[in-house]
């Protein structure tokens, strides 16, 4: 008899063998958050420019200072870019874009 039981057997088995190792996040799940992102930086632009563009046109008919629907003007071109940035995979820059837009419409308010 050598002296070792199934149970000494069945540890060292357990010590030999390699650890687990789990899969990471799938490549797919990535694509699809990516994807999330350019639609949401795209469609929050086209948004904004819109809202942009409509507020131009409200207060360029009215008797608001030339500098209002100048402001709402360019933040809306400003959030046009960041749309297009956004649908090419840019999003951080996108979302920079989007803020500085919306405050320089936010600015032109402050005139009005």
């Amino acid at each position: 008899m050598s002296g070792r039981t199934a149970s000494d057997a069945a540890s060292d088995a357990d010590s030999d063998t390699e650890p687990v190792i789990t899969e990471a996040e799938e490549p797919a799940d990535e694509v699809s958050d990516a994807r999330r992102a350019r639609w949401i930086a795209s469609g929050t632009g086209s948004l904004l420019c819109l809202a942009g563009l409509a507020a131009a046109l409200l207060r360029l008919t009215g008797s608001a200072p030339a500098l209002v629907p100048a402001a709402y003007a360019l933040g809306a071109a400003v959030c046009a870019l960041a749309a297009v940035l956004g649908s090419r995979g840019r999003t951080r820059r996108a979302l920079w874009l989007l803020i500085v837009g919306t405050m320089v419409m936010a600015l032109g308010d402050q005139f009005d």
